[in-house]
């Protein structure tokens, strides 16, 4: 038995053609227009068939210019030459929009807290709907896995172009796999999604709309990964190609033309050095240097193209090659532009959202802001919802430590119990989380699938503190020189530095968890940096106490390992064990050596990510994933709490979404092409 998703080529024809115009159906309205196969979108012919009638087609009378403003774009051809001949088709939720407008939007910095304005624009081969469960064809018309899910096919879009025109096809697949994701001098080290077990996959380009990875081992999840994930399985080989010494044998000489030293710097200053999508783009702010290259940006197939980049901010006009229309046949997305601004110091960001400069907020805002948002609701027109999180604060402790002594106290599971339990989380959750939360310890995966016991949310998650001190004295940690903290065991002093960033944990949770620990005799001193400080310390290995969200739900888990690997994460997010990574990393060579419990992890989920979830075996190793990694407290948990999600209330076909949490929202499962401004 094969599973296929892909609705029947059709070629299709504009208005000259039409016989009758379709019904402008709406999620709130569907006019008697049954739904399709899959939420809140149809396939070209699905949606004419349901409907019965031709789709007419319309964009937006601002598109040349704002096409003008996009370095490298030839002049923009008419709309039936720009959009796919299979569009998808997107049902909006409250009203067909309006074009026009900007999109007010705030960020940390660049790589710090953009996410939730990366999903605005963001697409890949599927995504998730609002469901959180269900995965829809987005870039990819279609998909198709064999029998034993070593073989998973993606049908695309006839007539699919990037933004500056030229052809999308499976040729961009295969280059973004064979010539970035695998080439080690693009990305030094291949992310684990791109492997199966730690082997390479292969692609073939079986015709320009059908691409085939050809996998090793089973790996279910890879289709869930390309539904969350940010980084993009396709990547433009007509622009980057030419660039890269495997595709074009003139690559340097064109690239040292332009005045780079190679092939490979040109593609590092468009592409970077890691997957990830929202990097700066440093040719922006060096016009000097593109006069001999193509544009400034590469081109994408994201409904936002940057035309600006500077240390302040970027700015974004709509891509008039987008491949999605509205139920009228209106070309999304509906916003003209988008306007982002820099701002690390959370009280000013704050500020501005009571002010109501900015239109969509709800990665870093933390349920700290909440009481103050939500009191300036009314005055400042905008609408705060306060929903669940699958993740959680939470510490960790430093078990590599560069300081021996300290190594060896956080590598004893004794002191992590010690602190743990030293935390008193009913009142963490009436003080910092105002009552809203669920005071639990970490567990690995959430929300928690059936084969979680019910135990590790409980285990250690206890307060108390005279347990702690007793574990602190057993391991040797007095006050020997009768300051009111204790010692390591060799008589050294021990204050733990506990630096955070605002946009992984609020400052009023830490400063807490902090005393907690000060109760039981454990020095500590609260810092806060800006979040790429914090990154860079950890990667590093400078950190005592990792602090930051963590959590991740069973879909993103099956095609992605790293939180079971160490060190448990990415650069963006909570790790620790940095020198167990250099040891995995390196097969042996350096580092250090981990223990048992940390191979068991890194073979069981290999195995797990290969076997077909919901059944006995897989639901075996995720228990025993959860038993190895709460069961030892490499991460401590806090409470599930909700935090907040901001939006004036002049942006319409805004929905209240399922959840607070980066891991759905920087992959838009609540369709921000359909957004647009009504004022």
């Amino acid at each position: 038995m094969k599973l296929k998703l892909l609705a029947g080529a059709v070629i299709w024809s504009f208005a000259s053609t039409a016989q009758a115009a379709c019904p402008a159906i709406t999620l709130a309205d569907m006019q008697g227009v049954t739904a399709g196969a899959h939420p809140q979108q149809y396939d070209l012919a699905e949606f004419e068939t349901a409907a019965n009638c031709k789709l007419e087609f319309a964009g937006n009378p601002d598109a040349e210019a704002l096409n003008g403003r996009i370095a490298g774009n030839p002049a923009l051809p008419p709309l039936a030459e720009r959009l796919p001949e299979e569009p998808l088709v997107v049902v909006p939720y409250e009203a067909i929009g309006k074009y026009g407008g900007t999109l007010d939007a705030l960020s940390n910095a660049t790589e710090a807290g953009t996410s939730d304005f990366l999903s605005t624009r963001h697409v890949n081969l599927v995504r998730y709907s609002d469901d959180l469960q269900t995965i829809v064809p987005n870039v990819a018309k279609g998909w198709e896995w064999n029998d034993d899910f070593t073989q998973l096919t993606f049908f695309l879009r006839k007539g699919h172009k990037w933004s500056d025109g030229a052809p999308f096809t499976a040729e961009d697949v295969k280059f973004w796999y064979d010539n970035l994701a695998l080439d080690s001098k693009v990305i030094e080290k291949a992310k684990d999604y791109v492997l199966v077990g730690g082997e390479r996959m292969t692609v073939d380009v079986v015709d320009p709309q059908t691409v085939r990875f050809n996998l090793p081992a089973p790996k279910p999840g890879l289709l869930a990964h390309f539904a969350t994930h940010f980084g993009q399985g396709f990547q433009a080989k007509h622009f980057l190609g030419r660039f890269h010494p495997d595709i074009n044998p003139d690559a340097d000489k064109l690239a040292q033309e332009a005045g780079f030293e190679s092939g490979y710097k040109v593609i590092a200053a468009y592409y970077g050095n890691s997957d990830w999508t929202d990097t700066p783009s440093p040719l922006l702010a060096h016009p000097d240097k593109v006069a001999k290259l193509p544009a400034s940006v590469m081109p994408t197939l994201e409904s936002f193209i940057t035309i600006s980049d500077t240390t302040e901010g970027r700015h974004y006009v709509a891509n008039p090659y987008f491949f999605m229309v509205d139920t009228a046949g209106n070309q999304l997305p509906y916003i003209s532009e988008q306007d982002e601004v820099y701002i690390n110091e959370n009280e000013v960001r704050l500020l501005k959202l009571v002010n109501a400069e900015v239109d969509y907020k709800a990665q870093s805002l933390q349920l700290s802001g909440a009481p103050l948002l939500l009191e300036n609701q009314e005055k400042g027109d905008y609408t705060v919802h306060l929903r669940p999180k699958i993740a959680m604060h939470a510490f960790s402790f430093n078990v590599t430590s560069a300081d021996p002594e300290k190594r060896k106290v956080f590598g004893d599971f004794r002191f992590r119990k010690a602190m743990s339990i030293a935390i008193n989380r009913d009142e963490l959750n009436e003080v910092a989380y105002f009552g809203q939360g669920t005071p639990q310890q970490y567990i690995g995966f959430s929300p928690a699938p059936p084969f979680v016991d019910d135990k590790w949310k409980s285990f250690a998650a206890e307060f108390d503190a005279d347990g702690a001190k007793a574990l602190l004295d057993e391991i040797g940690m007095a006050d020997k020189d009768g300051d009111g903290f204790r010692e390591l065991p060799n008589g050294d002093k021990i204050v733990l530095n506990m630096q955070f960033a605002t946009q992984g944990i609020a400052g009023q949770v830490v400063e807490l968890v902090g005393q907690h620990w000060a109760n039981v005799g454990v020095q500590t001193t609260v810092k806060e940096v800006t979040p790429d400080e914090y990154r860079s310390a950890q990667s590093s290995n400078q950190l005592d106490v990792g602090l930051w969200e963590k959590g991740q739900p069973l879909g993103i888990i099956l095609g992605n390992n790293e939180l079971w690997v160490p060190p448990f994460e990415n650069y963006f997010a909570h790790r620790t064990g940095m020198l167990w990574a250099e040891w995995v990393d390196s097969k042996g060579a350096s580092g250090v050596e981990p223990p048992d419990y940390v191979k068991q992890l890194i073979a069981d989920i290999n195995t797990f990510q290969s076997t077909p979830a919901g059944t006995p075996e897989s639901d075996k190793l995720g228990a025993r994933l959860v038993e190895n990694m709460v069961g030892n407290l490499l991460f401590i948990g806090t409470a599930l709490t909700p935090d907040p999600i901001y939006h004036r209330n002049a942006l319409k076909n805004f929905v209240e979404f399922k959840t607070a949490s980066y891991e759905y929202y920087r992959t838009f499962p609540y369709r921000p092409q359909q957004w647009f401004l009504d004022e």
